[in-house]
């Protein structure tokens, strides 16, 4: 059969904002790229680019060659379990797609046993131009044995500065939802297999869609195109910086829902769009988890962390910082929400277990109800914040049904509210065993993790089987420069700056819940008692 190759070109307008935590920085602007795309046609039948079969020798490439955890390997293979293992017979059912080239690449059809990589060579790292836009257009991809998305060379956009600003405008990978389309991704994860003769780190990765650089993930356009990734383990997860520009990214996960793993230096920055993050499908999980900052400037973010672990709906290790956007958090732990957030936030932590689904209607002053709050899994930790919110008083009520629009656990407008019961308070701080996340030393760092999960703050991902993987980022000394600003979390102020909560431990419920200051904390929340 004859082979040959080309190009089709499509002009289409690729917005790439950049993700600084400051709504005013000229990071945040939108600049607008044309370009020309490669298409790949998926099929379980045969794969196509640009209407033609794969030439072995151009851009992209097509194999058998999946990165997998194998069974029946001993003890000196790696870290997994039986549960982890995957037999020769699965992993070479999977069709590998390599794209080798920098470029832009619209992908559509559907690919039951596969995986896209993106490996532009070892040398991409420091590379501008090796940057790749995966546009998903009316795609669906499905992958047993390890991640259906994976990027291991491209360009790394960022340096290794802790800072909760960082630009990746210029980031090495780029996805992108075509506009008024619905895509799926369903994907694995591969546990740590070991370098030959070491216990040190060749393979481990986590998460259905998973990137060893800094990434964007956009609308082609507009905020019409949607992204549902199911994952068996955690959804998707960086090894530097996440930024969220627009597009609609609905991720289902065993773990994690997004994460980003370097230690005190990853930022997951959401500008725009709208994130649901629901971690309910194992055992343990956060709903967004940064082991530097979580910075949100914009658009709709709902994460629900797992209901049966001690995590959070936002878990960041160096602080979590709300300028804008409407976000609705849930679980049984609270990261504390950094003060120089320039929104108000109210932070909602309940005497009991509240259920998946339950409703409650937060209203104003006058009385009017301004948002439905319906979590997706068990909590006892609330955290909502909102433009709509200001430095007055509140009421919180159970309701049995709330109408209006229903972004997903998150109902606003409300445009009715029935059955309500009025909601209160006592006026004492968070604190351990008020669903306070830890600080410090207090904990282990391990507890509530299973044993050969990855460990809070494990460093980047393993290598693809060419050439010799780079020295283990496990292995290797990190941590903020010295000179660097510390981490701008802390635990409650108890009434004093810019977190408002009273110190009369007396334990009468209040049914008023004021917000005075940019953050506003209410603890041991109940149904109140009529007398």
């Amino acid at each position: 059969m004859k082979r040959n190759y080309f190009a089709a070109l499509l002009g289409f307008s690729l917005i790439l904002s950049g993700c600084s935590a400051s709504p005013s920085a000229s990071s945040t602007e939108t600049p607008v790229f044309q370009t020309e795309a490669t298409l790949i046609q998926l099929s379980d039948d045969q794969i196509l680019i640009n209407a033609q079969p794969a030439d072995q020798t151009g851009a992209v490439q097509l194999s058998h060659d999946i990165v997998y955890y194998q069974a029946g390997q001993g003890a000196d293979y790696g870290e997994g379990g039986a549960e982890d293992e995957h037999s020769a017979e699965e992993a070479q059912a999977h069709t590998v797609i390599t794209i080798r080239e920098p470029g832009t690449y619209r992908v559509s059809g559907k690919l039951s046993a596969g995986q896209i990589a993106i490996d532009l060579g070892e040398d991409a790292k420091d590379d501008p131009d090796a940057v790749v836009n995966l546009i998903l257009d009316q795609a669906e991809i499905t992958c047993t044995v390890a991640p259906a998305i994976i990027v291991y060379h491209a360009y790394e956009c960022a340096g290794e500065e802790a800072l909760s600003t960082v630009d990746t405008r210029t980031a090495g990978f780029n996805l992108i939802v075509a506009d008024g389309t619905e895509n799926y991704v369903s994907g694995a994860y591969v546990a740590r297999i070991y370098k030959e003769g070491t216990t040190k780190k060749l393979h481990k990765y986590d998460a259905a869609i998973e990137s060893k650089v800094s990434l964007n993930l956009s609308g082609e356009t507009a905020d019409t195109g949607i992204l549902r990734v199911k994952a068996s383990n955690e959804g998707i997860e960086t090894s530097m910086h996440m930024t969220i520009n627009s597009g609609s990214w609905i991720i289902h996960s065993a773990d994690d829902s997004l994460n980003a793993n370097e230690d005190g230096i990853s930022v997951i920055t959401i500008n725009g769009g709208t994130v649901r993050c629901d971690a309910g499908a194992g055992q343990e999980g956060d709903g967004i988890d940064s082991n530097g900052w979580i910075v949100i400037n914009g658009g709709t973010v709902i994460a629900a962390a797992n209901s049966v672990s001690m995590d959070s709906g936002l878990d960041s290790d160096n602080g979590i910082l709300i300028h804008g956007g409407t976000v609705l958090a849930s679980g049984n732990m609270f990261d504390d929400v950094d003060s120089a957030s320039t929104q108000n936030v109210m932070v909602f932590s309940f005497a009991q277990t509240q259920n998946a689904g339950g409703k409650l209607v937060l209203s104003d002053n006058a009385g009017q109800p301004i948002a439905g709050l319906a979590a997706a899994n068990d909590y006892t930790v609330l955290v909502y914040s909102s433009p709509q919110l200001s430095e007055q008083d509140y009421t919180l009520a159970q309701a049995e049904t709330v109408e209006g629009e229903d972004l997903g656990g998150l109902i606003t407008p409300v445009t009715s509210a029935v059955g309500l019961t009025a909601l209160g308070y006592t006026k004492t701080a968070l604190s351990r065993g008020m669903g306070m996340r830890p600080q410090g030393d207090e904990f282990p760092e391990d507890e509530g993790r299973k044993p050969g999960q990855r460990q809070e703050g494990e460093g980047p991902q393993g290598e693809m089987p060419q050439g010799e993987p780079p020295a283990d980022e496990a292995d290797r000394e990190a941590g903020p420069p010295a000179d660097q600003e510390g981490p701008k979390g802390g635990k409650p102020e108890d009434g004093r700056g810019p977190q408002n909560h009273a110190d009369d431990s007396s334990g009468e419920l209040n049914a008023t819940f004021t917000v005075s200051s940019a953050i506003a904390v209410f603890s041991q929340i109940q149904v109140l008692k009529e007398e």
